[in-house]
């Protein structure tokens, strides 16, 4: 048995997200939220490499060596599957494990809300869930699959760097490619699956032109695509995809975004009150035709007004969400503060500092 794969089992029994492995540090987990030292001596960059070896077939190994830099899935059957980036770094070889559940949490059991849900309901166009490395997005996007496959029958494609949660077949055909093992690029799969008679598919990430525009032509051409971004807001989120485009094309994106865009789901992980673990809190926005008004008039910033009135429909701020769960006591003061877009609203709910302490 490979070494590192101790240290996954570890990962496992502390319940981290992550394991990082560094020349001249030891080995380091991620819980909730917060990276812990475990009590070894530093690796040497020869001991940090022999461990991040040991689990790479020689392509990989190769790639790794003319490029300083690697994405990949492993999996430890009967524990987990592990998203890995292997870095090169100032002191040495670097790798990252983020642990991928083996079993997908149902949107019930995530307790998705009701404007989440009915992003599953749809039959076409753009849904987006965004957030910061490390929010769970993945996790949202599985729970939302797996939903679709519970209960329509339709063909599933996902596109993703590197395959995650493994999906089986339920009412609906799944097929999942992974870009650079299965298909060379994002775009170059998108590319395919307008020929493979897809309803839904997933583009694990929009990082670039090609590959937007692609996922926006296959919603405006009758398929669900769920796609992901690194943003922190919906409105972010709308101005992010225009600005890719080139000054004279996007009033056309515009036009393009305000038909195809039917939800942005932006999302963040924050501590709970007892410390023992996090929740995420949504920022919701579906795509009514007062948001494609704005959208295609180019007054993005006017969309956080509708979105704070049109709680009916399913809609709300992440403010508004981090109020609730503050409420619920589900999070303390200082975790709401920090979260927080608006942190003046949130100042009235911090402990009073006593003025007369030293």
């Amino acid at each position: 048995m490979a070494k590192i794969d101790g240290l996954f089992k570890l990962m496992k029994q502390q319940g981290a997200s992550d394991l990082h492995i560094s020349s001249g540090a030891p080995p380091i987990l991620r819980q909730h939220g917060e990276i812990e030292k475990l009590n070894y001596p530093p690796l040497t960059n020869e001991q940090a490499k022999a461990l991040l070896f040991e689990i790479l077939n020689e392509e990989q190994r190769a790639q790794f060596e003319a490029t300083h830099d690697l994405d990949f899935a492993y999996e430890l059957p009967g524990i987990a599957r592990f998203r890995g980036n292997i870095l090169e770094s100032y002191r040495g070889i670097a790798g990252v494990f983020r642990i991928i559940p083996s079993t997908i949490l149902s949107a019930d059991e995530l307790n998705l809300p009701a404007g989440i849900r009915k992003m599953c309901n749809l039959k076409k166009g753009l849904v987006l869930v965004t957030g910061p490395t490390g929010s769970g997005k993945s996790t949202t996007l599985a729970a939302m699959i797996d939903l679709i496959n519970s209960t329509r029958r339709e063909h599933i494609l996902t596109l993703e760097d590197p395959l995650e949660f493994i999906h089986e077949n339920k009412m609906s055909l799944l097929n999942q490619r992974q870009i650079g093992q299965h298909t060379l690029s994002f775009a170059a799969a998108l590319k395919g699956a307008l020929r493979e008679d897809p309803d839904v598919i997933l583009v694990g990430e929009m990082r670039d032109l090609e590959t937007i525009s692609l996922a926006m032509t296959a919603a405006e051409t009758g398929h669900l695509v769920y796609g992901t971004l690194h943003t922190n807001s919906a409105p972010k989120t709308i101005d992010r995809i225009i600005d890719a485009f080139p000054k004279d094309a996007q009033e056309q994106v515009r036009t393009m975004l305000g038909e195809s865009l039917k939800g942005v789901i932006c999302q963040q992980l924050m501590k709970t009150a007892d410390g023992k673990g996090r929740i995420a809190a949504h920022e919701i926005l579906i795509g009514n035709a007062a948001v494609a008004n704005l959208i295609r008039e180019g007054k993005t910033f006017q969309i956080p007004s509708i979105m704070q009135t049109a709680k009916g429909e399913g809609m709300q701020l992440m403010d508004q969400r981090i109020l609730e769960l503050l409420k619920e006591k589900k999070i303390t003061p200082e975790e709401a503060y920090r979260c927080a877009v608006e942190k003046r609203s949130f100042e009235q709910f911090l402990p009073k500092q006593d003025g007369n302490k030293p």
